[in-house]
């Protein structure tokens, strides 16, 4: 073989060598075969369990402890930088008024799909994979006291939810950071938000600084996902010693459902809005958009095909430069269809492998805390996961489900962040076409 034919093979390996979905893939498929092969499902009772487990619980703890130590400043400052991304609506009311409203109405569509789909399509509750109520509280137990759980399997009112996440918002900010109070932290976190657009100069140091720290917690989450690989080995291979049944076959059960509704979403509903009210041609808007949708497929961030987007609504559908400029940043700040449709169902996935019964007034609380954790989510690969960490805090479930959920996060991070991109872009189109009539009629 000649080294011209070898190059690209070389080029091919040395990206997956640094493709950290790929590694955290192997290591959830290591960890479920070891268990399967070389485990016994007598460890977790055991009281001195055999040094190959206790390992193993040391890599599990140690990421759940560095996950569970970014939790609080990555929802809190996330959420302000997401806020202070929409001080230009002061200036430019008509564009924010229409593009809050579409971002609103579209992100409850994509929830509304998702609640439909959990409570008539659920393949995954006819398998023997859950765990028992004591193992839940061990593996609460083992990463510190639980935090409050904001939606109680038990409430059937939702004045009731109400009223109890009411009283949890409002608590002391430093205790609901000490404590992981994860509605007061986001309570605060708006509030704060809102004021320093209020009274606070966009150019001021308190909003760089805001960005500043942001950059510095994203770096520090980059340090700790490094190390994903080997906290997802020790994850799955202890829940797969907890729990009965297939792992990864309900795991491909979740996937398929989540990527069927993810799909309908971004290739029915989205176009079909733009078409109604961006008179735009569905066909001519999926010709003609593939750019930037290949950018978010292949980078799974909306920030990084954010420069793509801008340029294919200015010269392929006619925005203008006011329009994408304001509307196109916001919504890859706040605009998360797909991200807060994934979180609303895999919430109820895990509430279910873990035992926790929700009633149909919780499951729509579920939903409602995605609106929240989705708006101000990182647009970065895997930029969910602090949101997915509040959800999973609210119902109850332990966060070292969320690396269950890593191991097949990635995949459908690519097309949830393409519709995400393409919900941008149609919020683009929709805008300007509201703005051209208002000038037309002087309004």
């Amino acid at each position: 073989m000649t080294e011209t034919e070898t190059a690209p093979r070389r080029g091919f390996l040395r990206t997956l060598h640094r493709n950290l979905s790929f590694w955290v893939l192997v290591a959830g498929l290591l960890g479920y075969l070891a268990a399967v092969t070389i485990g016994d499902r007598s460890w977790p009772s055991m009281a001195e369990p055999p040094p190959l487990y206790e390992l193993v619980l040391l890599l599990k703890d140690t990421f759940i402890s560095a996950l569970r130590l970014l939790v609080a400043p990555v929802v809190f400052f996330s959420l302000i930088g997401g806020l202070l991304g929409l001080g230009d609506v002061t200036r430019l009311k008509k564009i924010g008024t229409v593009a809050l409203t579409y971002y609103v109405a579209t992100t409850f569509i994509a929830i509304c799909i998702g609640l439909f789909v959990v409570t008539f399509i659920h393949p995954w509750e006819n398998s023997g994979l859950t765990l028992s109520v004591d193992d839940l509280a061990a593996a609460q137990q083992a990463t510190g006291d639980p935090p409050p759980v904001l939606i109680d399997a038990g409430s059937d009112s939702v004045l009731r939810i109400l009223h109890g996440m009411l009283g949890t918002a409002l608590s002391n900010p430093f205790g609901a950071l000490a404590n992981l109070n994860i509605l007061a932290i986001v309570t605060n976190a708006f509030l704060a938000g809102f004021a320093l657009i209020l009274v606070v100069p966009k150019d001021s140091p308190l909003v760089t600084g805001v960005e500043h720290v942001n950059l510095i917690i994203s770096k520090v989450l980059s340090w700790v996902l490094l190390f994903t690989p080997l906290g997802i080995f020790g994850i799955v291979f202890d829940f797969s010693l907890r729990a009965g049944g297939e792992l990864f076959t309900e795991l491909l059960s979740f996937s398929a459902v989540v990527f069927g509704a993810t799909m309908f979403h971004g290739l029915v509903v989205l176009p079909t809005l733009g078409w109604f009210f961006g008179r735009v041609n569905p066909l001519h808007f999926l010709r003609h958009a593939g750019a930037p949708l290949l950018v978010a497929l292949t980078t799974s961030s909306s920030s990084a095909a954010l420069p793509v987007t801008i340029a294919t609504c200015e010269e392929r559908f006619g925005v203008s430069k006011g329009v994408s400029g304001f509307v196109l940043p916001l919504g890859a700040t706040m605009n998360m269809d797909g991200t807060a449709l994934f979180e609303g169902v895999a919430a109820v996935f895990l509430a279910y492998l873990f035992g926790i019964e929700l009633s149909g007034a919780s499951l729509v609380a579920v939903f409602l805390m995605t609106i929240v954790s989705s708006i101000g989510a990182p647009g970065m690969p895997s930029g969910s996961i602090s949101g997915m960490q509040m959800v999973m805090l609210a119902v109850g479930i332990p966060l070292e489900a969320i690396g269950i959920l890593m191991v097949i996060e990635r995949p459908l991070d690519t097309f949830r962040t393409a519709v995400n991109v393409e919900g941008d872009m149609i919020g683009a189109l929709v805008t300007q076409r509201r703005l051209d009539r208002l000038e037309a009629t002087g309004a």
